[in-house]
């Protein structure tokens, strides 16, 4: 390892399995992985000349940024012959422009830092999900990242006007331009966001920040049944003239299991709600934030107002708003727990499905019986609003069984196939989805990907067991 030394430092560079071991194992503890060592670069250069030594030594890379996906994309699948590259070191926020509304930031930098610094100058960077804290913007990018506000802001891909990587035979792109249009030819920028680090490793970007709202209003509703879902939410939409940021479906049973998981949290409702909404509205317009005679914020009447009809109308059955800035915080700490609640449970399987959104209640219909017939739990979220659900399944009245649980897995997907929907909404494909995209992906398409990937990087050294399957 003594080139690697030579480039980043001795200190850069980890051997002993003690100081590896936090890096080879992803955060959920399902994938492991080994390797050589470690290599934490601290600039992009650095990054070009580990890869260019780990080629001349003909070894594979993995590259990790925050090590929060629960795919196994952030963990080495190809065994102890290779190294993995940390890009924890690399967290300069390169430059933050206002007046375009922009930040150039390294690849390493966590996402939360990047919106607390931001929002020193009134601005957000609007990705928002649990991991934030922890994952980094390489990552977010590598895996094209959703979250809670893909409704209003779109994911990773859409906030990312520029992006600077190294290839696998240790060239640099340099793309930070910031441009809002480019026509110059292939869009490198999104044939590298969400490909999971197997073309090149993303070092650094230019993102879109957006202002900061002035004042926001959170509610959680019972709905009366799934279906009543799409109404709800396009009659907020259009009575607020699309202010709605958030629409998470949090059914009864996950509430009742992220209560039970976090004793110090309190119900947001009195009585259970069998099909829960999570909704928040924003908005940056001076005239939404001003207080009434009686001290009520103008947004705040506005979403009542909306609630107060669909009441009427027995779409709404029950409501809690939030009135102040901590009822909001517990709130969202609530949808945020639930990952964490899955993975307490030990073993499980998320299914990060995407279905067209006049079709989830008929999915979540025929899925039902599916789930009993295996015995398991299911744990279910959503964000409605974009048509992403995340199907999770857990020991229930039988026993984990992997084979039982695959063939359910199969199944899902199967059913999914029928709703035209997908099984990779956000999460990626890491190791854990590499099989089923082989065996799902239209056949032209999965061809077109493998070429870009040979052409790319010929020797597939790079991220390898990652997204693609290389015995195909």
């Amino acid at each position: 390892m003594d080139v690697f030394n030579d480039i980043v430092g001795p200190a850069q560079v980890l051997t002993e399995p003690a100081d590896m071991a936090r890096y080879l194992t992803d955060w959920t503890g399902v994938w492991s992985g080994t390797s050589r060592a470690v290599v934490r670069p601290g600039s992009t250069e650095e990054v070009a000349q580990v890869v260019r030594a780990a080629a001349d030594l003909a070894l594979p890379v993995t590259v990790q940024s925050g090590n929060t996906s629960i795919c196994g994309g952030s963990v080495p699948a190809n065994g102890d012959d290779g190294i993995l590259i940390s890009l924890e070191r690399m967290k300069r926020i390169r430059a933050i422009d206002t007046g375009a509304r922009t930040a150039t930031v390294d690849a390493g930098v966590i996402l939360e830092t990047l919106q607390d610094r931001v929002a020193e100058d009134g601005l957000d960077f609007p990705l928002v999900f649990g991991a934030r804290g922890s994952a980094r913007i390489g990552g977010c990018l590598a895996t094209n990242a959703g979250g809670a506000n893909v409704l209003r802001y779109g994911n990773a891909r859409e906030l990312c006007l520029g992006i600077e990587a190294v290839l696998p035979d240790g060239q640099i792109i340099n793309a930070l331009s910031g441009l809002r249009k480019d026509n110059t030819g292939y869009d490198l920028k999104n044939l590298l966001i969400g490909s999971e680090g197997t073309l090149a490793i993303i070092t650094g970007a230019v993102l879109r920040l957006v202002p900061t709202p002035r004042v926001r209003a959170t509610a959680f509703l019972a709905l009366a049944d799934i279906e009543a879902a799409l109404p709800v939410l396009n009659r907020l939409q259009d009575d607020t003239g699309g202010l709605v940021e958030a629409f998470e479906w949090m059914p009864g049973a996950t509430v009742e299991a992220i209560l039970a998981h976090n004793p110090g949290m309190r119900a947001p409702l009195e009585q259970p709600a069998d099909h829960g909404i999570l909704v928040e509205l924003a908005s940056t317009r001076p005239s939404d934030a001003l207080a009434g005679d009686e001290g009520e914020v103008a947004l705040q009447t506005l979403l009542l107002s909306s609630i107060e009809a669909l009441m009427e109308q027995e779409l709404v059955v029950d409501g809690f708003f939030a009135s102040s800035e901590q009822q909001r915080i517990d709130l969202w700490a609530l949808r945020e727990s639930v990952l964490e609640t899955i993975v307490s449970h030990g073993d499980f399987v998320a299914l990060d499905a995407s279905l067209p959104l006049s079709r989830i209640p008929e999915f979540l219909d025929r899925a039902t019986p599916l789930t009993e017939e295996t015995g398991l739990k299911p744990l279910l979220i959503a964000h409605l609003g974009d048509g992403n659900v995340h199907y999770a399944v857990v020991a229930g009245t039988s026993p984990w069984q992997v084979e039982r649980v695959r063939a359910f897995t199969d199944q899902m997907i199967a059913l999914l196939n029928d709703f035209g929907g997908s099984f990779s909404a956000e999460h990626g494909i890491g190791r854990a989805k590499v099989r089923t995209l082989a065996r799902e992906k239209q056949p032209a398409q999965y061809r077109m990907m493998q070429a870009i990937r040979k052409a790319v990087d010929p020797a597939e050294r790079l991220s390898p067991g990652l997204l693609l399957d290389a015995a195909e």
